[in-house]
């Protein structure tokens, strides 16, 4: 098969900087590049991990103003060491979360979900998968 792994996920966003300054500062990732379409109208801004390739976050502003709640793309989750220490530090960030806490799945994993600076959906999972 020709497809080796996911390029990127894109997020529509209203203001770039603004959501920019939300993925470096609150989910620890680092601005690749940012560069304006051929359409001179959409701006795109790449983002990914230090020292990890695999994960890559594309921000687009100027797609559609009219962004819904919840669109196709139901939520981004980032993998987490310590669910607790996360948890307390959305807390004092003052970012909104969805529902009230850190959920347990059966299998021992757990996550919790709070939203970016659009309203999308974020979750950070502590994985017992190996």
């Amino acid at each position: 098969m020709a497809v080796r792994k996911l390029e990127h996920t894109g997020i529509m966003v209203r203001d770039l900087e603004q959501s920019i300054a939300f993925y470096t500062d609150i989910i620890g990732m680092t601005l690749k590049s940012k560069l304006l379409h051929t359409n001179g109208i959409i701006e795109l801004a790449f983002l990914g991990f230090p020292d990890q390739d695999s994960i890559e976050l594309e921000l687009i502003q100027g797609y559609n103003d009219n962004l819904p709640a919840e669109g196709k793309v139901h939520h981004l989750a980032f993998t987490v060491d310590d669910i607790e220490s996360e948890f307390e530090r959305i807390q004092q960030l003052q970012v909104e979360l969805i529902d009230q806490g850190i959920v347990t799945l059966p299998n021992g994993s757990r996550y919790f979900f709070f939203k970016g600076p659009d309203g999308e959906h974020l979750e950070l999972f502590q994985t017992t998968r190996t």
